[in-house]
């Protein structure tokens, strides 16, 4: 699998973070390609003492994205965020996934899970799996797999300052969207620090906004 399957990583001071999703992405042998937006931490040089290329890029997750999907040489992509890391077993469902040959036109994700035992945690799983499988709209915290035929093909990642995994799901259509059946765990972080209901209140507000058409950059600033 390591030949045709890139693992692009966007990071910004994702030190804390970044050693156990790497430890995780070991599992498949694949490529990986961390795309940096400026880290003053030790980020870069634990990508680099893993052995995995560093791609310098502006700061801004779908301005990372967007380059690391165009430096990346597999024949499929795998789309994850620093602080998530599949759930052992990922790279056999991966795998699988690749090998049907109906699924080039497709993508896929993980199953949204939190690192915390907290009920509020187990309540936002739930929500975040009606939204994946009604609305088709799982976001980055749960992975992207898409074969580079696909990628091209919708356009790719766009540099958008957010909702930039929003954008490129609702290219792909709801119809071309599978789970794969096992989840990426998360770090629960920022819903720690924001507070469970507010941070849920605010990415609502923000998804939202987006159906609305308003411009990413005034939704960012909600956002911030």
């Amino acid at each position: 699998m390591e030949q045709c399957l890139t693992i692009v990583i966007p990071t910004l001071n994702a030190a804390a973070a970044l050693p156990r999703t790497l430890a995780a992405c070991a599992e498949a042998e694949a490529a990986i390609l961390v795309v940096d937006g400026g880290s003053s931490d030790a980020t870069r040089a634990i990508a680099a003492a893993a052995g995995c290329p560093v791609l310098p890029a502006a700061r801004g997750r779908g301005t990372q994205l967007a380059a690391g999907g165009a430096a990346a040489t597999g024949h499929w992509l795998l789309f994850l965020h620093a602080d998530t890391r599949p759930a052992r077993g990922w790279s056999a469902a991966v795998r699988h996934f690749m090998a049907d040959p109906g699924n080039r036109h497709r993508a896929a994700h993980f199953a949204f899970a939190l690192d915390d035992p907290a009920p509020q945690a187990r309540r936002l799983e739930r929500l975040v799996a009606w939204r994946s499988r009604r609305l088709g709209l799982p976001y980055g915290d749960q992975g992207l797999l898409l074969s580079r035929a696909l990628y091209e093909a919708v356009g790719g990642y766009r540099p958008l300052p957010l909702m930039e995994d929003v954008d490129l799901v609702r290219r792909i259509g709801r119809r071309r969207l599978a789970a794969l059946p096992v989840a990426a765990v998360t770090s629960a972080e920022r819903w720690r620090r924001d507070g469970w209901y507010r941070r849920s209140a605010r990415n609502l507000l923000c998804l939202a906004l987006w159906f609305l058409g308003l411009p990413p950059r005034w939704i960012a600033r909600v956002y911030a």
